[in-house]
């Protein structure tokens, strides 16, 4: 997978590999910033399209294939 950067992470689609109570594709919704502007990034909120649940997640989650897909496959 191509490297991610988290300051370009906001509106993306991601599909979940194993989706739950039919929530597989979601959308990052805010790329959570940190209390010290100096500090990185480390908390993304997705948002499920179907329910449209939220939850917060790391962003580096994101980079586990086998967990998420990037894109809505």
């Amino acid at each position: 997978m191509n490297p991610l950067n988290p300051k370009k992470l906001l509106l993306t689609k991601w599909t979940a590999v194993k989706p739950v109570a039919k929530q597989k594709h979601f959308l990052v919704s805010r790329v959570i910033q940190p209390i010290h502007p100096t500090d990185p990034i480390e908390q993304v909120e997705i948002e499920a399209v179907f329910s449209k649940a939220t939850q917060t997640i790391a962003w580096r989650e994101l980079q586990n294939d086998s967990v998420w897909r990037q894109g809505w496959v």
